[in-house]
């Protein structure tokens, strides 16, 4: 008698533990899938890992680094990176732009993350969904900083970092108009990018001219305003660039490129108000100019700012 109680007791006993760790193991099953979450992206449906820690999003860095997130390798194109970004991704691997699969799998990484539907381009969106779950940027919300930033906050679960992030770029931008009127008022601005021997202006829908212009309130020259459609961001002549009428002219170039002796050595050149009251300024990292992102548009809002109180 006292055997069999003791093996319904053991027995009873067994039960338990077995109910309590099914109990256990079904309440993690549940937090874990309460804590993923599935978004609507250009490709379909993905879920999103929680915390999601080895990152691929090629040309998305300047967004995840505002979210202080680093990605597990960055953009490369041969040997070329995002320059302005190198300060926070120095210690990263980088990984070709259109992320070779081979490559992709060696990261291992647990989210990729693309910045258009076009820029898969080895391989489909299977491939690199069989390697770890893959959210593809709508082109209209990836060509828009803003949006592209709010869209990384949710993916990441960082939606309210992400609006902190943007709220205090708006601070910066009232900062910066501040100081700005202080020091030339209404007095016009123009941008110039020279790469090689080519010349392109930045018209009121281009990069952080964009914002210069539009939230700062920069104003443009005559000149600007006035662009043709087929002449926006295609090379302008030096005999064109003599009709530039502005007060003040940043000249965005690498150290030592060609364009900046043309623009020394050219009479055109010299005969324009910038450059004839000697208020043109010269910013040599193009890279911060070129490119749309959050972290790409302070470092502008800031080069302008220290030029023109100066």
């Amino acid at each position: 008698m006292r055997n069999s109680f003791l093996f319904i007791t053991s027995l009873l006993l067994i039960l338990s533990l077995v109910a309590c760790s099914n109990d256990e193991e079904e309440s993690s099953d549940s937090n874990e899938e309460e804590n993923e979450r599935t978004l609507e992206h250009a490709s379909g449906e993905v879920t999103i890992p929680e915390n999601p820690d080895h990152i691929l999003a090629p040309y998305l860095e300047d967004s995840l680094l505002a979210l202080g997130e680093k990605p597990a390798a960055q953009w490369s194109i041969g040997e070329d990176v995002i320059d302005y970004l190198q300060p926070q991704l120095e210690d990263v691997p980088t990984i070709e732009w259109d992320l070779p699969l081979e490559e992709t799998l060696n990261q291992d990484p647990d989210l990729i993350i693309f910045s258009s539907p076009s820029s898969i381009q080895n391989g489909s969106y299977e491939d690199y969904e069989s390697i770890a779950p893959t959210y593809v940027y709508e082109d209209e919300v990836s060509m828009d900083w803003r949006k592209q930033l709010t869209q990384m906050g949710e993916i990441l679960n960082k939606q309210d970092e992400a609006q902190d992030v943007l709220a205090d770029f708006d601070d910066k931008v009232e900062e910066t108009k501040a100081t700005i009127d202080e020091s030339i008022g209404d007095e016009s601005v123009a941008f110039l990018w020279t790469m090689g021997e080519e010349f392109y202006i930045f018209e009121s829908t281009r990069y952080g001219a964009e914002v210069l212009y539009n939230e700062v309130g920069l104003t443009q020259p005559e000149f600007v305003e006035e662009l043709e459609q087929e002449e926006q961001w295609n090379p302008i002549s030096m005999e064109k660039l003599g009709e530039l009428d502005a007060d003040h002219v940043f000249v965005i170039a690498e150290e030592n490129e060609p364009g900046l002796e043309i623009l020394d050595e050219s009479s055109v050149w010299q005969s324009i108000p910038a450059v004839e009251n000697d208020q043109v300024y010269t910013m040599n990292d193009p890279s911060h100019w070129t490119i749309d992102g959050v972290l790409a548009h302070e470092m502008t809002l800031d080069a302008v700012k220290d030029a023109l109180a100066e």
